[in-house]
């Protein structure tokens, strides 16, 4: 074992030591939403929280939990954080207690999430050439996951949500984007309405995509600055946000309704790239 590892270790014996209560029976909802933490599992979604951890701005760890029997393992990825970060080891029935579920995969941070930024704030400090991809209405946490990890896939510069979006911090949304929640910027806004104001006052050009869309999005031509809206799988994007911006569709076989939302995002994402000369 890590020599540096060993000497940060904290053994925790029982479910319910105060040192571990930030962890015991995880409600997400006070967590995320009152207490502006959030939990993250396995030892990708880790790696990129080291990444990140220490960057202005962006999410840090406050403590890690991990099996015993997963210690050695990993060491090299603990070994990323600094000393000041706990390092506590629970045996695993501990560990499952502790939680209050099985899915956790013996590696769990607990982070902080940082002050939120306004949609204006995070445009105004974007580069000239820049690639956003906005959700609306996106309440779904695997749908969330994946655009983030989409966005990430594609070079997009930030997402920007609406207010009936689910919060991308949330484990499952951590979990499905391979960490990449943590790293790409996000800001919202109330309204669908407030986002497209934002997004005009910076000069982006902005398409909504939607199975009915105008023309095609490979007939679009590039500009500096590129923002793509995606809505719902079921009801799509409402109709009175489609008739303020140009829609675009993705070109499909006769016959198919639609495709989901995550494939869609990254047909959409890859082809605004390839245009803005994002992907190697």
């Amino acid at each position: 074992m890590n020599a540096s590892i060993g000497r940060r270790l904290i053994r925790i014996e029982d479910a319910d030591d105060p040192r571990v209560a930030p962890f015991r029976n995880i409600r997400e909802r006070d967590l995320v939403g009152r207490e502006q933490r959030f939990v993250a599992e396995g030892t990708v979604v880790l790696n990129v929280l080291a990444d990140v951890h220490g960057k202005p701005g962006r999410p840090s760890a406050e403590m890690l939990l991990v099996l015993e029997n997963r210690l050695a393992g990993i060491a090299s990825l603990l070994d990323r954080f600094p000393d000041d970060v706990p390092l506590m080891v629970v045996p695993r029935p501990v560990m499952d207690e502790i939680t209050g579920f099985p899915m956790h995969r013996g590696v769990l941070a607990l982070g902080r999430v940082p002050d939120p930024v306004t949609g204006a704030s995070l445009l105004s400090a974007m580069p000239e050439s820049a690639l956003v991809l906005v959700a609306v209405g996106i309440s779904n946490h695997d749908n969330m996951g994946a655009l983030f990890r989409n966005a990430a896939a594609f070079g997009a510069d930030a997402l920007l949500l609406d207010g009936q979006s689910c919060d991308p911090l949330y484990r499952k949304a951590i979990r499905v984007s391979v960490g990449h929640a943590l790293r790409v910027p996000f800001a919202r806004e109330q309204t669908p309405e407030a986002l497209l104001g934002k997004l005009a006052a910076e000069n982006f050009a902005i398409l909504t995509l939607s199975p009915r869309g105008e023309t095609t999005i490979e007939a679009v031509a590039s500009t500096r600055r590129m923002a793509i809206v995606v809505g719902t799988e079921g009801e799509g994007l409402p109709a009175a946000l489609l008739s303020r911006t140009s829609s675009v569709r993705i070109r499909q076989a006769p016959g198919v309704d639609s495709l989901n939302l995550a494939t869609a995002a990254a047909l959409a994402l890859h082809d605004l790239a390839l245009k803005m000369g994002r992907l190697g």
